[in-house]
């Protein structure tokens, strides 16, 4: 069988998959729009090292049943967000490796979704790789990025002194009811 050029881009899974096919290769993270928005003001994605993956496909043959396509991506990115505490750059290295199998529509693959804990997406003419990675990898970031011990002290005051700005400025919620008290003490 003549082995033909795959485009990431524009993946047939289905021959990818029948083919036993891989492939793998770099992406410039600046490429990957979604992923470059979620890059700290000082550490652009242009800055960052390119995006590594690798995808292989392959058709299994359950006992008694049909043919399955599938197919395994890996991605791994090296991302540079804004820490939550201190905000400043903080550099996390995400991966993800995950098997897809692939189904002939969107109502199969959401019925097949639901009942399995298989990754299940319908079979597209042709599957943009990058796109895909870039999902996977957005769903890999930190959901509140920040350093385990931040570069800096961050420039708040000591909690003591906290404590004692908020009592200074927060009335003592019975005040108001002594002063009541008071002025009725005499009568009745």
């Amino acid at each position: 069988m003549k082995s033909r050029a795959l485009n990431p881009l524009k993946l047939d899974v289905e021959a990818f998959a029948r083919e036993g096919g891989t492939l793998e290769g770099e992406w410039p993270a600046a490429v990957l729009p979604r992923l470059a928005e979620t890059a700290a003001p000082e550490a652009p994605a242009t800055d960052w090292p390119a995006v590594r993956w690798a995808a292989a496909g392959e058709i299994r043959t359950p006992r008694g049943g049909e043919a399955q396509i599938w197919m395994r991506l890996d991605a791994q990115a090296h991302v540079a967000q804004t820490c939550q505490r201190c905000l400043k750059a903080v550099h996390e290295e995400i991966a993800m490796s995950r098997w897809f199998r692939f189904v002939r529509d969107e109502d199969q693959a959401a019925q097949l979704d639901m009942d399995s804990e298989d990754d299940v997406l319908a079979l597209a003419r042709h599957l943009n790789l990058q796109e895909l990675a870039e999902d996977e990898l957005l769903l890999a970031l930190p959901l509140v990025p920040r350093h385990d011990v931040c570069p800096e002290p961050l420039p708040l005051a000591e909690p003591d002194e906290l404590e004692e700005v908020v009592e200074e400025k927060r009335p003592n919620p019975f005040a108001a009811l002594a002063a009541l008290k008071k002025g009725t003490s005499g009568k009745a």
